[in-house]
């Protein structure tokens, strides 16, 4: 069964490829829904797929790519929306 979750992730997570990475890692696991860049300079991820994909995609964004410092992850369900693909939306 699939379920949505919303991520935060805060730290040094943009201008290091952060969207990038997640886009692949989320690809990878086959989720889909969308990362982007908030104004605040937090990264938002929107991911709808199984709770283990779901639980492996959280321990990608809290390492992160390099360069980047994750310093929290924040979790929270969120509706189900649908989403063909994982993309990548260059302003939340």
């Amino acid at each position: 069964m699939k379920t949505a979750r919303l991520y935060i992730v805060e730290g040094r997570v943009q201008g290091v490829g952060f969207r990038f990475f997640v886009e692949r890692a989320a690809i990878e696991l086959g989720l889909q829904g969308y990362v982007c860049n908030r104004s605040d300079g937090q990264v938002e991820v929107y991911a709808v797929g199984d709770e283990e994909a779901l639980g492996r995609l959280r321990a990608q964004l809290e390492l992160g790519p390099r360069g980047a410092r994750v310093e929290r992850v924040e979790e929270s369900p969120a509706p189900l929306r649908k989403h063909k693909t994982f993309s990548i939306e260059w302003s939340c």
